[in-house]
């Protein structure tokens, strides 16, 4: 599935990934390929990318959105800082 971190200023990631986890603003959940619609908020925490099944990326954001849709993950953040 394709994944893109977007905030106001820049584009911070776009590529394919085996899945992502999120935080959620009522806690945790994790997005994998072929997920179904999805539309929600996200509260200030660890964004973990899943490049397999075996290597991540972790980026600290703030509070935004995320919408799936058709195999596509997008995240839209007001900050996000590699970690």
């Amino acid at each position: 599935m394709v994944l893109e971190i977007l905030t106001p200023e820049k584009k911070i990631y776009s590529g394919d990934v085996y899945g992502v986890l999120l935080p959620g603003i009522t806690g945790l959940f994790e997005v994998l390929d072929k997920h179904a619609p999805l539309v929600s908020a996200l509260g200030k925490g660890n964004l973990k990318i899943l490049l397999d099944k075996n290597k991540a990326e972790n980026y600290s954001i703030q509070s935004g959105f995320v919408e799936v849709l058709n195999n596509k993950v997008t995240v839209l953040v007001e900050g996000a800082t590699a970690l």
